[in-house]
């Protein structure tokens, strides 16, 4: 599958979401049908990060990444 459909793919998991790990959006996508790896996702997500759409953040000090819309 094409990135540009998985990033929109995970824009729309995101704002129906909220806030989501790695392995959540990952399997989100694999369970809808769009099978890709964690590491893919990863760099979808980064290539996001970076765009300024998606941000970041930890949640109680257990260094795992949920990403969220900005």
């Amino acid at each position: 599958m094409e990135n540009s459909a998985i990033e929109r793919e995970i824009i729309r998991l995101l704002e129906k979401h909220g806030a989501l790990p790695l392995s959540f959006i990952t399997r989100f996508l694999n369970e809808n049908g769009i099978y890709c790896t964690r590491q893919k996702v990863e760099r979808i997500l980064r290539k996001l990060i970076d765009k300024k759409i998606v941000e970041f953040f930890y949640i109680n000090n257990n260094h795992r990444r949920h990403y969220r819309l900005r």
